[in-house]
């Protein structure tokens, strides 16, 4: 009798309900589990309890309570809402945002046993991850985010009250369009300070409308088509060209945007890169705060602070959320990334305790050292997708989880190509591969930005390089080079090529009227 009292004392919670010393009782003891014994290293953490309605503003505003306004997020929102109302879809138990504080939103209707997971999950797996991977220290600052939200928010509300709803709203539409191509991807060119961009615009925009100016004043008024090749090159350096980055060549160089419409591009930029590493690392950051919440939850129920019944809601919540249909499962549509990342973070946990023979020979420097969590606090901290499946996907998981290899042929009339199978030279082809589907420099396409016809109509010239001749959808294709037309305000060129550089499609758009009048002049 007196070990039942004593062991009901111990729990965090009993029953489903829960209240704020309770939330702070959960944090508390998964805390002292998560950096005591699994050695985590945590921006502090700030636990905002949110509404259903909140989570699914939240949710459709990619994961951004502060945002600015915009018309897509309505549409988004309606969606989430009409399937989550119907009970045709689940929302997120937690949303988690890269900033110091880390800010984990929990969803006031989660039971107990579910913000602990939440917890567990979000404020420590999470936030491990954003501190210490080295994508994130090198793209994102996490102490200036929440301040450079405030100020977007702000600003482009000022914005719409100034120019115009519809204005700023067609200037955030070509904006978004062109969104995936607006990241810097060499890290040298993405230390910003976000907390003194406000500070900065009015100079930063005197000085750069001074340049500006004196590069289009200089402009020849008279046709000169027969440039050397060194004028050519000298007019390309003195638009930092050929540019990846579409949205900050316009930024910088569209011959008719206003000033705050060049902000607004910069503050779409600077959201695009904010994202670039969650982009990249996916299955790493998913995989490690479901390996972290599955161990501390476990510790928890060890320790007899939760009890057996939480626990199974516990482990049916974690089986939903790592569920694999395997490739003959009709619900088969990839990989899960929580399962994944889970799955192979075990696997290494067991290799460096447990390894067999195969696992010496595939992993000589991780196997038997028998230290799991400083394994995997390195691995955290150095790798991405692409480079974490290509180092550390095993021969064992992939047995385990049935991988396989096609080819689709078109030489191959009827059937398709297994091209890979489970002997050595199949395991490498199937990593390298799987790898390679997490490579957004293989999975992106390349374009670029390569002229400018100054002394021209002033057309912009771009290419895609199509890798494995995987040409552009047309149809999104036109969408996207009418927005960045608009932004242009003369006409754009796209030209596709195929692996041997020979120009294999082309596509032009010109700007619509209102991008050629006063709003954009």
């Amino acid at each position: 009798m007196k070990t039942s009292t004593r062991q009901k004392e111990e729990l965090l919670f009993e029953g489903a309900d829960w209240d704020f010393p309770i939330l702070q009782r959960i944090h508390d003891a998964c805390e002292e589990i998560a950096l005591g014994e699994l050695g985590l290293d945590v921006y502090p953490n700030q636990i905002e309890v949110i509404t259903s309605e909140q989570m699914l503003d939240a949710y459709s505003s990619t994961g951004m309570p502060l945002f600015y306004r915009h018309w897509s997020f309505g549409k988004h929102f309606a969606h989430h809402e009409a399937f989550y109302r119907r009970g045709m879809r689940d929302l997120a138990y937690e949303i988690v945002i890269n900033s110091s504080p880390c800010i984990s939103y929990l969803m006031e209707e989660n039971t107990a046993t579910m913000q602990t997971l939440v917890i567990a999950h979000a404020a420590f797996g999470h936030n491990h991850f954003f501190k210490n991977n080295y994508l994130f220290k090198l793209w994102t600052d996490a102490e200036g985010i929440l301040d450079y939200l405030d100020f977007a928010k702000s600003y482009i509300s000022r914005c719409e009250e100034r120019y115009g709803e519809a204005a700023v709203e067609r200037t955030l539409d070509a904006a978004h369009a062109l969104m995936s191509h607006g990241v810097h991807r060499y890290a040298g060119k993405t230390q910003v300070d976000l907390r003194q961009e406000e500070k900065r615009l009015q100079e930063r925009r005197a000085h750069e409308e001074k340049i500006f100016n004196d590069l289009w004043r200089t402009v020849p008024t008279s046709l000169k088509r027969n440039k050397s090749d060194r004028d050519l090159e000298r007019r390309r350096a003195a638009l930092g060209l050929p540019q990846d980055n579409i949205l900050y060549f316009l930024e910088k160089s569209a011959p008719r945007l206003h000033p705050w419409q060049r902000e607004i591009l910069r503050i779409v930029r600077h959201v695009a890169q904010y994202f670039h590493p969650q982009r990249q690392t996916k299955v790493m950051n998913e995989g490690t705060a479901t390996y972290v919440h599955y161990n501390v939850m476990q510790r928890l129920h060890e320790r007899g602070q939760i009890s057996d019944g939480n626990f199974f809601e516990f482990l049916k919540s974690h089986t939903n959320v790592i569920f694999q249909p395997m490739y003959d499962d009709r619900r088969f549509s990839g990989f899960n990334p929580y399962a994944l990342g889970f799955a192979m973070m075990q696997d290494i946990e067991r290799i460096v305790t447990k390894p067999t023979g195969e696992d010496r020979e595939w992993f000589p420097d991780i196997a038997g050292r028998g230290d799991p969590m400083a394994v995997l606090r390195d691995i955290w901290a150095n790798y991405r997708d692409e480079s974490f499946v290509s180092q550390f996907l095993s021969p064992s998981l992939m047995r385990r989880w049935r991988m396989f290899q096609l080819h689709d042929d078109p030489d191959i009339k009827e059937g398709i190509l297994v091209s890979a199978i489970h002997d050595e030279r199949g395991y490498r082809r199937i990593r390298r591969q799987l790898s390679r589907s997490y490579d957004i420099g293989h999975t992106d396409p390349a374009i670029e930005i390569v002229d400018v016809d100054l002394a021209g109509d002033r057309r912009l010239l771009l290419q895609h390089r199509a890798s494995n001749d995987e040409f552009l959808e047309e149809e999104d294709l036109k969408l996207v080079l009418q927005h960045l037309a608009d932004l242009w305000s003369y006409d754009v060129l796209l030209e596709e090529l195929d692996s041997k550089d020979s120009v294999v499609r082309k596509h032009v758009a010109h700007p619509r009227a209102f991008a050629r009048q006063s709003e954009f002049a």
